[in-house]
């Protein structure tokens, strides 16, 4: 009898911690399954034949991806042709839209089934990929709990099972226990600084964040900073920013306690935003990209907010401040606005309490196994 075959393929660091759980999960269900495709560290941890490498496609931004896209097409083909080789029970693309929807269609005319772990935001830009996605995906798993009956209602089958980020978060607890693990000063003011997890989000992103620390630091002098650094982050790229200022404690991963060590906390959006939400800190969403990249992004967004955690709650519960409008004084003034206790850092922590009860249970990634599973034994 074959040995069963699935097929993962990831793209960049959240990409591949997905991915690297949910192939944990499977093992736990499959334990003769075979893995292969893409991916990152995790996953070539966790026993995946990594084909290419999920640094290769982590790119964001029209700009951005012109200069690597002939590489990028030529992954796409190199996949196609390790999948026809090997014919896998199941493919399974985590996020990373742009590339895994045209991986699907390939997929799809080689008979191969297809699943989609973390919907593409369809309900914010580019509607009209939700009929690429009926043809080209046999089940959806979605990880936010208003994106199932948009799929259901469009006759796409599809799941939420809950969000990963809340297996990764620790309790929210005083400031104290995560500064001592953390080998911070117990008693100093502190500031979580998360920038984001590319390299191009943090050149862009970065240099106005460490404007505002030099703001804030006028304030408290002996406030203390705390970065969290993706793998695929150079620190001296931190460093450099901070030259002549405050330097930070940089340590490795552990975005949730970083957050959990502050008073407050500037992160840049995306995923690390509900990480940031269930520590129960008063954050400021940051972002910004390549000017024209926001203005097509501009012109086609749906949606009033950027910020997960405001799309969740539907209503502005965290400040958010993008592209020009994200300079260090902005920041600072923000950043300053919540520090402090009084009845706007207390309306902003219940909302990010509510965010924890939206998000349900813990065991996401055993959930969306269970639907692969089922998929690939129906």
């Amino acid at each position: 009898m074959a040995l069963l075959q699935i097929m993962i393929v990831a793209g960049e660091a959240s990409g591949d911690r997905l991915a690297a759980d949910l192939v944990a999960e499977i093992r736990k269900r499959l334990p003769d399954a075979r893995f292969f495709g893409m991916g990152g560290p995790l996953c070539g941890a966790r026993g995946v034949d990594l084909i290419y490498g999920a640094h290769e496609v982590s790119v964001m931004g029209i700009t951005e991806v012109i200069p690597k896209l002939p590489r990028v097409l030529k992954i796409l083909d190199g996949l196609e042709r390790t999948a026809a080789r090997r014919l896998p029970d199941c493919a399974i693309l985590v996020d990373i839209p742009d590339f895994n929807l045209r991986l699907a269609r390939k997929l799809k005319r080689l008979g191969i089934p297809v699943v989609y772990y973390v919907s593409p935001m369809i309900w914010a830009w580019r509607a009209s990929r939700i009929e690429a996605i009926a043809e080209r995906v046999d089940l959806m798993i979605c990880i936010l709990p208003f994106e199932e009956p948009i799929y259901q209602r469009a006759g796409v089958r599809a799941k939420y099972v809950g969000n990963p980020v809340v297996d990764r978060v620790p309790p929210a607890a005083e400031p104290a226990r995560f500064r001592a693990q953390l080998g911070l000063d117990l008693e100093r003011p502190t500031l979580a600084l998360l920038p984001g997890s590319r390299i191009t989000e943090v050149r862009r992103i970065l240099p106005a964040i460490a404007g505002a620390v030099r703001e804030l630091a006028r304030d408290r002098p002996n406030l203390q900073i705390v970065v969290p650094v993706a793998a695929s982050i150079p620190r001296g790229e931190i460093s450099a920013a901070f030259a002549g200022s405050i330097e930070p404690r940089l340590v490795e991963g552990q975005a949730p306690e970083a957050v959990g060590a502050s008073d407050a906390a500037v992160v840049a959006s995306g995923t690390a935003v509900l990480e940031a939400a269930l520590m129960e800190r008063p954050l400021v969403v940051v972002y910004r990209v390549a000017p024209v990249s926001y203005l097509v992004g501009r012109a086609l967004l749906k949606v009033g907010y950027v910020s997960l955690v405001n799309l969740l709650l539907g209503r502005p519960a965290v400040p958010e401040l993008i592209q020009n409008g994200m300079s260090p004084e902005r920041i600072a003034a923000e950043v300053r606005r919540l520090w402090n206790a009084g009845p706007e850092r207390e309306e902003l922590l219940a909302a990010l309490r509510q965010v924890r009860e939206k998000l349900g249970r813990k065991g996401a990634a055993g959930r969306a196994a269970e639907e692969i599973v089922a998929l690939i034994r129906g």
